[in-house]
């Protein structure tokens, strides 16, 4: 597969060429290019478009200034002159601008928040009041980020935990002096992972699904040698005190829209019975989209589990403490991450919130609303073993689709569908939220969401179809359906709503390209069966309107 690659200006007001050669080397996906801004002319960059370095299109840009060159103010301050707090953050409110200058010439900026080296103690113990150095920083800092988080494509990244990680190499005075790089080699490598895994998540390639093992890993002990009561979970042991704050830290990431599955070698009855009867037990069977609780292979386990939620391998982080089943699912799938996990229990919790793998550009209300519908999903699955016909099953959820006009209410969670949806995507373009709004408000451009619901709950916006009409002639130009509702004809029903719009409108022909990636094969597969003629001299998927698209009786729509 080739290795994506995007082209990245780096601005800065300090040698910055040891942080390109980080990012441009380092293994992990997506490559990046540096381009060099000229050294130290941050406001030149920002002002002169026509600038080398900005004539070669990057896609992404990273900012990274330092305070007292932002700030007249604040170097003052530094020399212990007093300054006025209103004046420095009239500075910052002036950088701000320059960065959201730049803001419709890249896809994403990212800007390291600013620090000041741990040597400089300021004011002492004045220094967290006013007029303090510390104070004046955070002030400064906390207003970056308030101007900056209203441009949905520049991200203000946290320095100051890549200078706690990099501890005392974090600054280097001879570096300084001798090459003009402020920090030490530890904060720019820090530094590379973020912002890789914040290009990951911009990608829609941000990690969905945890799937974790029992025994040893969610509780001490072997729940069917021990049974549940003697497990090692809460209490005043401090190992028992570790697993019961790492399951907290699990349930947590159910607040950021994570799922959680388990795949386990146990006997059910008796993991379920512990979850459920011990005083000590965070996580609870609801907390659990589902499982696979038996002896069998954990790769194939995974891999069932995987295809029940609908979710892809690519999304799922597995976590497990015998080293031999770590290995064998990584050798089995290689695209499920499987982190190496610590021996010592007391590690776990600390473990789980290094992981860089779920890093979102944003988090919508159905994000946050994705354990009760998983919930739902799976009280859906159990009434589907009830009924033996597909189609009855089907008639019995009493689906309701909702069509709704593109808006400013539905944009996050649009715009985020965009960028995060991979299967059931035709052409997986990705956009930046004002490129979404510039593609909507052309004439011949038109796009719907979906919004799918049945008698278990709401499944939130899981839908985006959009027509770009030329003349006589729709081309379907996306068509995104969320892996959680695929399979129940909801496709077919996109297709119905997307022709009977074009007969309205005099549309003769429909037509679909196939943009093939990695993941969105079953889109490809949907289209194959979906009724429409597959053009091979053109590549398209066509529709003549004058034929009704079949409509699935058991889906009533809704405007």
């Amino acid at each position: 597969m080739d290795r994506p690659e995007y082209r990245c200006l780096l601005i800065s007001d300090f040698t910055i060429q040891t942080f390109a050669g980080y990012l441009e080397n380092d293994r992990e996906l997506p490559g990046i290019k540096s381009i060099i801004a000229p050294y130290d002319q941050i406001h030149q960059v920002f002002a002169n478009k026509y600038l080398p370095c900005r004539q070669k299109k990057p896609e992404i840009a990273v900012v990274w200034g330092q305070p007292e060159k932002a700030s007249e103010s604040f170097h003052h301050l530094t020399h212990y002159k007093p300054t006025s707090i209103e004046d420095t953050l009239k500075e910052v409110d002036h950088y701000s601008s320059q960065i959201v200058s730049l803001s419709n010439r890249v896809k994403h900026i990212f800007v390291p928040a600013w620090v000041c080296p741990a040597c400089h103690r300021g004011y002492g113990m004045l220094d967290m009041r006013k007029g303090g150095l510390a104070y004046t920083l955070m002030h400064m800092n906390l207003r970056l980020s308030e101007n900056l988080s209203k441009i949905s494509n520049i991200y203000l990244l946290d320095t100051q935990k890549w200078v706690i990680q990099a501890g005392e190499k974090a600054f280097s005075s001879k570096l300084w002096y001798m090459s003009k790089i402020p920090f030490g080699n530890e904060v720019f490598k820090e530094a590379v992972q973020d912002i890789k895994s914040a290009l990951r998540g911009t990608m829609g390639n941000a990690r969905k699904l945890i799937i974790l093992d029992l025994d040893d890993t969610l509780w001490g002990g072997v729940v069917g040698e021990v049974g549940w009561k003697n497990l090692k979970l809460g209490g005043h042991d401090p190992v028992g005190e570790a697993f019961a704050d790492f399951q907290q830290a699990v349930k947590s990431y159910l607040n950021r829209g994570i799922v959680l599955g388990i795949v386990s070698k146990n006997e059910e009855r008796i993991a379920l019975e512990a979850m459920e009867n011990h005083p000590e037990m965070v996580l609870k069977r609801e907390d659990f989209a589902g499982w696979r609780i038996n002896r069998q292979d954990k790769a194939q386990n995974i891999l069932e589990l995987c295809k029940e939620l609908n979710l892809g391998l690519q999304s799922t982080v597995f976590i497990d403490d015998n080293p031999v089943e770590r290995y064998r699912v990584q050798s089995a799938l290689p695209e499920v991450l499987v982190p190496e996990w610590p021996k010592n229990k007391m590690l776990y919790k600390s473990t789980l919130h290094r992981l860089r793998c779920f890093d979102t550009p944003s988090t919508s209300t159905e994000d946050l609303n994705r354990k009760n519908i998983y919930s739902a999903e799976r009280k859906r699955r159990e009434s589907q073993k009830m009924l033996v016909s597909p189609d009855d099953w089907l008639k019995s959820l009493e689906m309701v689709l909702k069509v709704e006009n593109f808006n400013d209410t539905n944009l996050q969670r649009t715009h985020q569908l965009f960028n995060k949806t991979n299967q059931m995507n035709l052409s997986t373009r990705r956009m930046t939220e004002p490129e979404l709004l510039t593609w909507v408000e052309e004439n011949n451009h038109h796009l719907w969401t979906l919004r799918v619901s049945d008698k278990f709950g709401d499944s939130g916006l899981t839908g985006i179809i959009s027509l770009e009409v030329e003349g006589k002639k729709g081309r379907i130009a996306d068509f995104i359906l969320s892996c959680r509702v695929m399979g129940r004809q909801i496709e077919e029903t996109m297709l119905h709503i997307l022709i009977e719009y074009s007969k309205i409108k005099g549309i003769e022909k429909i037509c679909a390209k196939y943009l093939p990636t990695p993941k969105n094969k079953p889109c490809l597969d949907f289209f194959q069966r979906s009724g429409f003629h597959y053009d091979s001299k053109t590549n398209l998927f066509i529709w003549n309107t004058r034929d009704n698209y079949p409509f699935p009786k058991h889906i009533l729509i809704s405007k």
